[in-house]
């Protein structure tokens, strides 16, 4: 049986829903669906989407995004649309003999007066679309309370990580580690993961007798400047790396790696760190705490002292860091896979789709 005419559509990404999309795309193809994705020109070069799936421009949000949109989505069985900025866009672009299907990967952090439109736009999203997908339970419940008929979960699977091509003491050495602890941070230069939070927990722990240990950040984005400036004013022991393809290597070096979020749904960073067997610090925020149950150290967010406290702790007791290595491979052993996750959004494609004449 032949699949259904899918269009995946998103907005800019440089990290999860970018790689997820891929993922799923992949997938389908090989499941006999007629694909194509639909995303800004420059998500489309980073994740190689023309290299295996047909891939077409669409700059989203921007008001001729809706207009091309109807053009580019007019023949398809179903539009899954990834975000809330594309779900905005397929909601506007769409007959509404079209099935919508929607994927809340993040929720909305905006504040004060913008909060309101946003809202609106939400519970519009929701009341369209056939079936709403959310990552974690609170994007379902949110979903449900603003009218959704049909809100699912749906976690979304890390993709898996190359493999490693230098040994652990060949990546520590390249910035100049011997003994001295490793602390990794991975993910975008952006308000949500309050690097500003990390910085600070970084000057209380660099403030003891002990030596310091090294932060490596790893990733981009509008931050960049501003963390710099800071790192550089203060001389704090954190290095800015920029958006790194080794983030498997990054992991065999580290010590402990941390998270320091408002919110995450399933962040890539703490699947890939409990995979690999590296203790995790992380914001008991969003999904995580269900992530990763009791295989991880959780904080509350917003709170240096004690980001730096579970960072002190995991560095100076081996049996804590013992214990969390040895909890994380099973924890993720729990997790439903890219392949998984794949297949049971086929089944809800086939559920919405009517059979073509």
């Amino acid at each position: 049986m032949s699949g259904p005419r899918v269009a995946l559509v998103l907005g800019p990404s440089t990290g999860g829903i970018g790689q997820h999309v891929r993922s799923l795309a992949l997938r389908l193809v090989d499941e006999g669906c007629d694909v194509r994705v639909l995303g800004p020109a420059s998500t489309g070069e980073r994740f190689g989407f023309g290299e295996h799936v047909e891939f077409v421009p669409l700059e989203i949000p921007t008001p001729g995004s809706v207009w091309h949109g109807r053009t580019l989505l007019a023949d398809t069985d179903v539009v899954h649309a990834h975000g809330h900025a594309a779900s905005a866009v397929a909601t506007l672009a769409l007959r509404r003999t079209t099935p919508l299907v929607v994927s809340w990967h993040n929720t909305v952090t905006a504040r004060g007066w913008r909060r309101v439109p946003l809202r609106h736009a939400r519970q519009w999203v929701v009341r369209r679309a056939r079936v709403v997908l959310g990552a974690s339970a609170d994007l379902v419940e949110e979903a449900t309370a603003l009218g959704a008929a049909d809100a699912r979960l749906l976690p979304v699977a890390a993709p898996s990580l190359e493999p490693a091509t230098r040994e652990r003491d060949e990546v520590r050495m390249s910035w100049g580690l011997a003994q001295r602890p490793l602390v990794l941070a991975v993910g975008r230069l952006a308000p949500q993961k309050r690097y500003d939070v990390l910085l600070d927990a970084v000057a209380r722990v660099f403030a003891r007798d002990a030596i310091p240990p090294l932060v490596v950040i790893a990733g981009d984005g509008p931050l960049r400047e501003p963390l710099y400036e800071r790192i550089r004013r203060e001389r704090l022991p954190v290095l800015l790396v920029g958006h790194r393809s080794d983030v498997a290597e990054l992991l065999e070096a580290a010590d402990v790696a941390v998270l320091t979020s408002d919110w995450e749904a399933r962040a890539l960073v703490a699947q890939e760190a409990l995979r690999a067997g590296v203790p995790l610090v992380a914001t008991a925020v969003g999904g995580i705490p269900d992530l990763v149950g009791d295989a991880a150290l959780l904080v509350p967010p917003g709170d240096p002292e004690a980001v730096a406290a579970a960072l002190v702790e995991v560095i100076e007791q081996p049996a804590v860091a013992a214990r969390l290595r040895a909890a994380g491979p099973p924890r993720a052993a729990t997790w439903p896979d890219e392949d998984e996750t794949a297949r049971e959004i086929l089944k809800i494609y086939r559920e919405v789709v009517t059979p073509r004449a």
